[in-house]
């Protein structure tokens, strides 16, 4: 359905594709396989959405999972859900070292970052995943820390979360807004 979360799959074979595993050919097709109703179906790995023209766009792995108070959540399913918020851009959601939510969010300009956002990013998260997905800390800044590629260095973002030294970050293309993150995380 469009606008609705699912898996990213792929019909039908590509040149450079897996083509088993050494451990055998049951647990690639169990891991790697999906069979719908229009055939098999090689699975990304990739949770994604497609709008009403066709478009795809992937939410992340579905396999990057944080785990707070005995559940497991997938993370790109909490950052859509942070998305979906009022004059909310763009979401990172990591673990903290007390095993508590730590969400990164960025905002449209007009935006004020205040207690009333804070509370609707939360109520959006406890309507649409549960009260326990609500995050114990939202830390808003005006970029997130990315690769040149534009991957999100949730790694980083952890670290900060966590208070530990992060290793070389000149490989990001915005380098700069690390230590606005730390400072903001710091008063907060």
């Amino acid at each position: 359905e469009p606008g609705e979360p699912g898996y990213l799959t792929i019909a039908a074979p590509w040149p450079g594709m897996l083509r088993g595993l050494r451990e055998g050919d049951e647990r690639y097709r169990r891991e790697y396989w999906l069979e719908g109703d229009d055939g098999w179906r090689y699975r990304t790995g990739d949770g994604a959405t497609i709008d009403e023209d066709g478009y795809i766009t992937i939410l992340g792995r579905v396999d990057d999972v944080i785990n707070v108070r005995a559940h497991r959540f997938n993370t790109a399913e909490l950052e859509s859900a942070i998305v979906e918020t009022d004059g909310v851009t763009e979401a990172a959601v990591v673990g903290d070292a007390d095993g508590r939510i730590v969400a990164y969010v960025t905002t449209r300009s007009d935006v004020d970052t205040d207690d009333p956002l804070r509370e609707a990013i939360g109520e959006h998260l406890a309507r649409s995943v549960g009260d326990v997905a609500r995050p114990d800390r939202i830390v808003f800044t005006p970029e997130l820390p990315k690769t040149r590629s534009g991957k999100i260095m949730r790694r980083l973002l952890e670290d900060i979360a966590r208070g530990e030294e992060f290793g070389d970050i000149s490989a990001l293309r915005n380098p700069e807004v690390v230590g606005e993150i730390e400072s903001t995380v710091r008063e907060t």
